[in-house]
């Protein structure tokens, strides 16, 4: 499923027929429901793979942001002493004992890593939308680590962050200001998507 949806452009008297069901049930169908409605389309994902040349430098920045802020309340630090999916190496006993220097703390700084550079560089297809809901999905024990249940509230706040990081990001890009509005544009969309296939997860 490549990416070619547009936003709707029919009459208010053509009236769309949605499957509400289906798009509880099928995530090419929920992903291309929400694209067309929120206006996500091929131009946006041109715009995002065009700024990953202007991102990629900043994206070890980004990545130490969040885990910064992650880091400066106990109830989203102390995710991180549970052993990630995949880690096999030491893990801290404590809060106290956690830093931001901690080997799981690198691995998991990398699965960020890997997002973002997913973000702009992979094709929008059905493959891609299965990540996006994957990421959605780890952070809950249904769908992720029996160990892991991240509240709604902190996942909500996590992605605020990473969203004001982002336009504060590319606000800073040396580029017109009609290409800065048109990525500003993309990648808000994309987040808001992003942040339905996570909050799915957490209404099962």
């Amino acid at each position: 499923m490549t990416m070619t949806t547009a936003p709707i452009q029919e009459k208010l008297s053509e009236l769309r027929q949605i499957d509400e069901s289906r798009l509880e049930s099928d995530l090419a169908y929920r992903f291309e429901f929400l694209t067309e409605f929120i206006g996500f389309d091929a131009e946006d994902i041109a715009t995002i793979h065009a700024s990953a040349e202007l991102l990629a430098p900043i994206v070890p920045t980004l990545v130490d942001a969040v885990y910064e802020k992650l880091f400066q309340y106990d109830a989203t630090k102390r995710y991180f002493l549970a052993r990630d999916q995949g880690y096999e190496g030491p893990v801290a006993a404590d809060l106290d004992s956690l830093t931001l220097d901690d080997q799981q703390i690198g691995f998991r700084k990398q699965h960020l890593t890997n997002y973002l550079v997913k973000l702009v560089s992979a094709e929008y297809d059905e493959k891609l939308v299965a990540y996006l809901d994957l990421v959605g999905g780890t952070h809950t024990p249904g769908s992720g680590s029996p160990k892991i249940n991240v509240p709604l509230v902190q996942m909500n706040a996590l992605m605020g962050f990473v969203n004001d990081a982002i336009m504060a990001t590319i606000l800073g890009f040396e580029i017109n200001a009609e290409a800065k509005a048109q990525a500003l544009l993309a990648f808000g969309k994309l987040l808001w998507i992003q942040n339905d296939l996570i909050l799915r997860h957490y209404q099962k």
